[in-house]
């Protein structure tokens, strides 16, 4: 049986969390960074339910440069996972059973969607009609982890 994972209501505190979390991550990942650090994701929008995960999408120029950033990174309680390796370098914290941030160090031009995406997110985010209908519909349902994320914990158990 899949790992479910659970729908909160919207918390307030979610962008104060991202802004604090940037604060942390900007003088780390400034050897690497080619753009902005992101909130993204649900936990983004004002009053949408999400899983209680502030996503956070930080752009550099090389997925493969960026790797050097994994141990400071260890030092800010991430773990590095090697998911979908060739789009993202792709990091939770504080540890792969507890979960309350993802990191995901991109490349925007191997990402042809980031730009739609990010514009997509602050469109959504000035809406006010979007994020209630869909919190509803989102606290509805229960909602599987994916095959990938389920298998995180035990691969990284073993490293």
């Amino acid at each position: 049986m899949a790992d479910l994972v659970e729908i909160a209501p919207f918390d307030p505190g979610w962008p104060a969390a991202f802004d604090a979390e940037r604060a942390l991550l900007e003088p780390v990942l400034a050897p690497w960074l080619t753009g902005e650090i992101h909130h993204v994701g649900s936990t983004s929008v004002p009053g949408l339910g999400a899983k209680p995960v502030i996503d956070i999408l930080a752009e550099v120029a090389s997925l493969e440069v960026s790797r050097a950033a994994i141990e400071p990174l260890q030092e800010l309680s991430y773990w590095w996972f090697p998911y979908q390796e060739e789009r993202m370098n792709w990091f939770c914290k504080p540890s792969p059973e507890h979960r309350t941030h993802h990191l995901h160090l991109v490349v925007p031009a191997l990402h042809v969607d980031l730009h739609q995406m990010l514009v997509g997110v602050k469109r959504i985010r000035s809406s006010r009609r979007v994020p209630r209908a869909t919190a509803s519909a989102r606290a509805a349902r229960p909602v599987s982890r994916s095959s990938a994320a389920v298998a995180l914990v035990p691969r990284l158990k073993a490293a």
